[in-house]
């Protein structure tokens, strides 16, 4: 049975009848900030500038709401991040409202200010920062160029794609942060050791952005005074009343009831996307950390279950306020007005018992009542899942919408053991994002990289290196389809590709790490993961306990499938010369024999999905070049503290398989000119004939064990087979 208050109605209707606008508040406010202290260290001007916008943006309390806090001027208003790019501001100020999917508004009067704002920051982003860092080569393996990787849309953004000490915040509050970095600024002498100057300048930073929440908090606590003393209705004063108590107290301090985690848990989430734009940014294992405020409550009275289901649904009505500007192009890749904040339930306990509780419940029972796209809801399943929680997820997968997306503990806890995590905090693993998994409050690694064309580079090495799209040759290979004389010929002009732009994808992403190192740090971010207090360093200068970083791919099912076809067509069954395929899928299998081949390719040859180990093993081995190619690199915080510093893998590529395949010819998969790629680990539409099942079983051969950055399977039911 749903719970649907009154209060939850009103809150989902104002959600659903806002539309999108562009909000000029924390643009305007930056940009003063910048203006006014161009002297002033990066570390510090940041910390400014988030206290400044913490300050000065509008705050209101909506007429339902229990839990309060707001990024913009209105409800699911976009702020703007001029610090990071201006190029699509200005390319799309007249396009914004005309989209044909994630529409913002914006009105005459805010496009003048808009102008004025971009005219300042033009020189001075971290766009125009990193590309004067970039070889050449890099530039033209890239989206401006040949297109096998894509970092356009995090040259706009923040980092993101973490999971902070939600744990740590409710126990200690921002408090203990400010009083610990008071110590160790006494304790500091700067003519000791030359990096205490460094360590100087980030422990003031987190002092002011520590306090800037807490101002930003206690804006509420006084708003809310003043509504209550105006409320006509005794039981809406009394909310507002305890609205004012609630912000007086958190997050400065621990939370002494499980509404005050919510609260506190939300201004945190709330203004760690004021701090960067950055994607993804994620609560981790709610159920658990919430669990004993939660029981202790209802233990004591304090709260009845419905009460803690109504404060659930609001604050996932909350983080549905949450949204983000992006270019088009850049929304093409995430298209739906994703943030991707990612909330896990499940999983099991440090001493390997099901994990699950009456807090697991009623998360899945607020997602089945509210229907919503935020939070992602990720639910780990282990061996000692009790049947009543997989059937229950079931039951909600049944409902529509995807939701909860299940993770394998068997198979993701070996992944980060074998990175190097240690095996207690790999128990404790959470999602951020989509599908990363991540050690809250541990974790500094970036997940947010490059985009990686796996079909695109098998376009280059079946043509000798050579671009057919734009020309362009940046590694030329040993011959094309119609030289090669054996099916391992082609793999090895495989692996020369995807090697070659291996490199560049970590040259590209390795100076995006750098640039924002430099122009900005994070302070609130870093403050609430370890060890960065302890150690005196930012994440990105390797502050965190552990740090990976991983690109995304896709295509898996268009890349085994094609080299299936060339293997059984050309070398074995000797159907089609090497020559004529090439002609063929050039041509865009037009004409009368183009038409014919290909529906040999798309019904004769075995496709990935079925379980049939012929096209499985090509998968696993075309891609598993790329899987142990890129391990054997390392980031930008290598030996400067954290565990790992390495890169991995990921097949978290959201929707990118549809510009991903505007860019790649025609494929011996069938696949004409343009077409979208396969989605993720999926099968092609239409070729997996043998059943779900099957599906599984085929995508369980790709080697997760080097995934460790996180795996994506996507798998459409009709309901009536259910």
């Amino acid at each position: 049975m749903t719970f649907f208050t009154k209060k939850i109605k009103e809150a989902s209707d104002c959600l659903f009848s806002c539309i999108p606008e562009i909000c000029l508040e924390r643009a305007e406010i930056i940009t003063d900030v910048y203006k006014k202290n161009e002297h002033l260290p990066y570390q510090i001007k940041r910390a400014v500038a988030l206290d400044k916008i913490l300050s000065g943006i509008s705050v209101f309390i909506k007429n339902y709401e229990l839990i309060v806090g707001n990024q913009a001027s209105k409800p699911r208003g976009a702020p703007v991040f001029p610090e990071y790019a201006v190029h699509y501001l200005e390319d799309e100020i007249d396009q914004f409202d005309k989209r044909p999917g994630d529409i913002f508004m914006i009105s005459e009067e805010n496009k003048i200010k808009l102008k004025k704002i971009i005219k300042y920051w033009k020189g001075k982003t971290v766009r125009e920062r990193n590309y004067p860092m970039l070889p050449e080569e890099t530039i033209k393996a890239g989206e401006d160029g040949i297109g096998v990787i894509d970092a356009d849309w995090a040259l706009q953004n923040g980092d993101g794609h973490i999971a902070v000490d939600y744990p740590k915040l409710i126990n200690k509050g921002l408090k203990y942060n400010i009083n610990f970095c008071e110590k160790k600024l006494i304790e500091l002498d700067l003519s000791k050791d030359p990096e205490n100057i460094k360590k100087r300048l980030f422990y003031k930073s987190i002092i002011l952005a520590n306090n800037s929440v807490i101002k930003f908090a206690k804006r509420y606590a006084k708003l809310a005074e003043e509504m209550a003393k105006s409320e006509p209705n005794k039981n809406r004063k009394a909310e507002l009343e305890k609205i004012s108590e609630i912000c007086s107290h958190v997050p400065e301090n621990p939370a002494r009831s499980f509404y005050e985690a919510l609260q506190s848990i939300w201004f945190i989430q709330l203004t760690l996307q004021l701090e960067t734009n950055g994607h993804s940014i994620s609560i981790g294992r709610f159920d658990q950390f919430l669990y004993p405020l939660y029981e202790k409550d209802i233990k004591q009275g304090n709260l009845t279950r419905n009460k803690a289901i109504e404060l659930i649904q609001l604050f996932r009505i909350k983080l549905n306020e949450i949204n983000k500007l992006k270019s088009w192009p850049t929304t093409e890749f995430v298209a739906g007005y994703v943030m991707a904040q990612n909330l896990t339930i499940g999983g099991q306990t440090s001493d390997y018992k099901d994990a699950s509780n009456e807090l697991s419940y009623i998360m899945l029972e607020a997602t089945e009542s509210l229907k919503l796209p935020q939070p992602q809801l990720t639910a780990r399943i282990a061996k000692v899942t009790s049947d009543k929680f997989l059937r229950r997820c079931a039951e909600l997968i049944l409902t529509g919408g995807g939701f909860p997306a299940l993770f394998n503990d068997d198979i993701i806890i070996p992944s980060m053991v074998r990175r190097g995590v240690k095996k207690e905090d790999a128990l404790n693993y959470c999602l951020v994002g989509c599908v990363e998994p991540s050690v809250q409050g541990k974790w500094g690694g970036r997940y947010g990289a490059c985009f990686f064309n796996m079909v695109k580079v098998f376009e280059l090495a079946i043509n000798n290196g050579k671009d057919p799209r734009t020309g362009i040759t940046l590694k030329k290979g040993i011959g094309d389809l119609s030289t090669f004389k054996t099916f391992d010929d082609l793999l090895k002009a495989f692996a020369i590709q995807i090697n070659y732009y291996i490199k560049h994808h970590i040259i590209r992403d390795n100076v995006q790490d750098y640039t924002w190192e430099e122009l900005t740090p994070t302070p609130l971010c870093s403050s609430l993961v370890d060890d960065c207090l302890n150690r005196g360093k930012e994440i990105k200068q390797g502050g965190a306990i552990y740090d990976f970083t991983g690109g995304e791919t896709c295509g898996i099912a268009n890349l085994a499938n094609s080299l299936a076809a060339i293997k059984k067509l050309v070398f074995e069954d000797k159907l089609i010369t090497g020559k004529e395929m090439m002609d063929i899928i050039k041509n865009n299998f037009e004409g009368t024999r183009g038409k014919e081949v290909r529906q040999i390719f798309i019904n004769k040859v075995p496709k990935y999905g079925n379980d049939i180990k012929y096209v499985d093993d090509i998968a696993v081995s075309a891609f598993s070049i790329f899987l142990k190619g890129v391990e054997k690199y390392k980031n930008t915080r290598f030996g400067r503290g954290p565990i790992g510093c390495t890169w991995h893998p990921s097949t978290a590529s959201v929707t990118a398989n549809i510009p991903m395949g505007l860019i790649v010819g025609a494929t011996p998969d069938g696949r004409k000119s343009g077409e979208p790629l396969a989605d993720v680990e999926s099968a092609t539409h239409g070729t997996d004939k043998n059943g779900p099942t099957a599906m599984l079983k085929s995508a369980s051969k790709i080697e997760h064990i080097y995934m460790s950055g996180g795996s994506i399977l996507n798998l459409r039911l009709f309901k009536s087979s259910l």
